[in-house]
């Protein structure tokens, strides 16, 4: 019996020798859901290893979770001393990681882990120097920094593919799909949006990503690519920033401009992790799409002070944020008190449904 690879490989040649029209749709679209199960296989069964062993499990700790990507010798390892309390290996050589390294960086009053891991060689999604694996720990991260170096600039277009064949989109949302799964009834599809796609096909891919009943509701022009991320259970959404390192070595003809312009990577930031040049620009930005703000929760009977923060993610209301604190904290509470940003006037009272912003000041009532 051929192996999952050898099946991957198989499904891809007869997508590429099949012309695509209309006509042949169903058949192109069923192969599509195949060749993804069959990658959502490889997927899991690399989340297994990741798990079990080999110095790849890696429990999450503090507010979020960063992973370093990149292919050796980038300065992965520079960079994470640089910015946390880590001590790992450099060495001018390749491979000088060989498992996960975990720092903590503390930045405005948040604990931010992160790991660096080996570094991506060419094949790194078929396994090879441990491609897999780091391809796992990545999927587990609430953010992903792909570093390369100056002189190396093809290899974030090749890193961030491997990504994305591993089920992990980047800097992207979530299609807007709602399945419903079912336990009879087939598969009904409800969609006020015109689709390219025929509704006969997005049945046969559904049924082939293997749900037989469900009530699908599609609130966006779907692609054949995102409607196979909807039905899989494997897909990530992360954001990435794109770091290129070593800008202070002679003798490159990097262009800046060029570089930064380019559609897909308007989030690349040049540093050099030996120098410390724009490491405090790289920590802000870190801040910044992790989406994190600082609250500081005020005590019965205490004035209002900045010695007890709390970092949550923008956007949350004070009822959340009680939550966080712990559930049988925000059993009793009904109202707030809110001192400096978002409030009429220092103390004013208000409900549970108000939205948290930056170096707000908090007593729950």
């Amino acid at each position: 019996m051929s192996t999952i690879d050898e099946q991957i490989l198989a499904i891809e040649k007869e997508i590429r020798e099949t012309p695509y029209h209309k006509g042949t749709e169903h058949h192109i679209g069923k192969l599509r859901a195949k060749l993804a199960r069959l990658k959502d296989k490889l997927i899991q069964e690399s989340s297994k290893k990741g798990s079990g062993g080999g110095g790849y499990a890696v429990k999450k700790q503090g507010d979020a979770t960063i992973i370093l990507i990149g292919p050796p010798s980038a300065g992965k390892s520079t960079l994470l001393n640089a910015l946390t309390n880590a001590k790992s290996k450099v060495a001018p050589y390749s491979f000088t990681t060989v498992s996960v390294i975990p720092g903590m960086l503390l930045y405005k009053d948040a604990r931010i882990q992160i790991l660096d891991v080996p570094g991506l060689i060419e094949g790194a999604e078929e396994g090879k120097g441990r491609g897999r694996e780091v391809l796992s720990v990545a999927r587990g991260a609430d953010l992903i920094i792909l570093m390369t170096d100056i002189q190396r600039l093809e290899a974030i277009e090749r890193i961030q593919k491997a990504l994305e064949r591993n089920g992990i989109r980047l800097n992207i949302v979530r299609p807007n799909v709602v399945a419903d799964k079912k336990t009879s009834g087939g598969i009904a599809i409800h969609s006020n949006i015109k689709q390219d796609i025929s509704f006969q096909t997005i049945k046969e891919v559904t049924s082939e990503m293997g749900i037989k009943n469900a009530d699908i509701t599609i609130n966006e022009k779907l692609t054949m690519d995102r409607l196979i991320d909807t039905l899989s259970p494997n897909r990530v959404y992360l954001p990435i920033i794109y770091v290129l390192n070593k800008i202070d070595e002679k003798n490159t003809k990097y262009d800046k401009c060029h570089y930064d312009d380019s559609n897909h990577h308007s989030r690349v930031l040049t540093i050099s992790a030996e120098k410390g040049i724009r490491l405090e620009e790289l920590k802000e930005k870190i801040w910044e799409i992790l989406g994190f703000v600082r609250v500081y929760l005020v005590r019965s009977a205490q004035e209002p002070d900045f010695n007890h923060p709390l970092v949550v993610k923008k956007g949350m209301t004070l009822s959340r944020v009680a939550n966080k604190i712990g559930t049988e904290f925000a059993e009793d509470k009904k109202r707030a008190k809110i001192w400096g940003p978002g409030a009429k006037f220092p103390g004013q009272e208000v409900s549970l449904s108000t939205q948290i912003q930056e170096r707000m000041q908090v007593r729950f009532i």
